[in-house]
């Protein structure tokens, strides 16, 4: 596994549609490797394969730290509610903005061993689901913002305190 560059905003890479995933490769499976890695290590619960300059409809996301979700080739195949809130990214690094997504959203695409799954996802992960397929399409988050873009800043202290590690 190896860390891979996250490319950051105003790259063109980012803008652009990704394409289908065709079959499973041994770099397939060393790309979703690096995926998960680089998302770990920034710290972030999602990461689109534009994100590190291949465009290709593959996404990693994992919304608790412990339950990594791999998807090929994703659809959204339904939505429900509303939510708004916060919503940062990894290619836009210290930034975020309000945004409106659905409450509940169900996926449908392959797992990394290429077979069909299911996913339904409420909250944070029906806002990762959404944020991450808009990726594989050449949007940022930005385009849907309801408000500027303002700069957040998380001192160490306040990380760990919202960890519960004081």
């Amino acid at each position: 596994m190896a860390l891979r560059t996250i490319r950051i905003e105003g790259d063109p890479v980012l803008n652009r549609t990704c394409r289908e995933v065709k079959e499973l490769t041994p770099r397939l499976q060393d790309l979703i490797d690096d995926m998960l890695e680089t998302m770990y290590d920034a710290n972030g619960v999602g990461l689109a394969a534009p994100q590190v300059g291949i465009l290709k409809r593959l996404v990693v996301i994992d919304t608790t730290g412990d339950n990594p979700l791999v998807l090929i080739n994703p659809v959204i195949v339904e939505r429900e509610g509303e939510q708004t809130g916060e919503e940062g990214c990894l290619s836009l690094p210290g930034k975020a903005a309000q945004v409106t997504r659905p409450q509940r959203v169900v996926a449908e695409a392959l797992d990394r061993n290429m077979q069909p799954i299911r996913i339904e996802g409420e909250d944070l992960l029906a806002r990762a689901i959404c944020h991450e397929l808009d990726h594989l399409d050449g949007h940022l988050y930005t385009e849907f913002a309801e408000g500027p873009v303002h700069d957040v800043n998380y001192d160490e202290d306040e990380m760990y305190e919202e960890e519960g590690e004081e």
